[in-house]
């Protein structure tokens, strides 16, 4: 990972910045990726809470366990994209 500095002249991300104080955020670009920003000091404690959600952990451990596929052209059938 790396570090950047943010100049002050930087407005936009200064103000993401100041929200980001108060609570994490979720940055979504145009192209639709996704970006966390959240105190660096915090995210310890963000994780200690999802390890905490106790739903969250029994859906991921039931994932985790799932060890039958789906072929991707059954998917596309399925989608309706199989004449593409």
């Amino acid at each position: 990972m790396r570090s950047i500095a943010i100049s002050m002249d930087a407005i936009d991300i200064i103000e993401l910045l100041r929200q980001a104080y108060k609570e994490n955020l979720i940055l979504k670009a145009p192209d639709g990726h996704e970006f966390i920003l959240a105190e660096l000091n915090d995210f310890d404690r963000e994780i200690e809470l999802t390890r905490q959600n106790e739903p969250l952990m029994a859906f991921l451990e039931r994932r985790a366990r799932q060890t039958k596929t789906v072929p991707l052209d059954d998917v596309k059938i399925q989608l309706g994209l199989s004449g593409e």
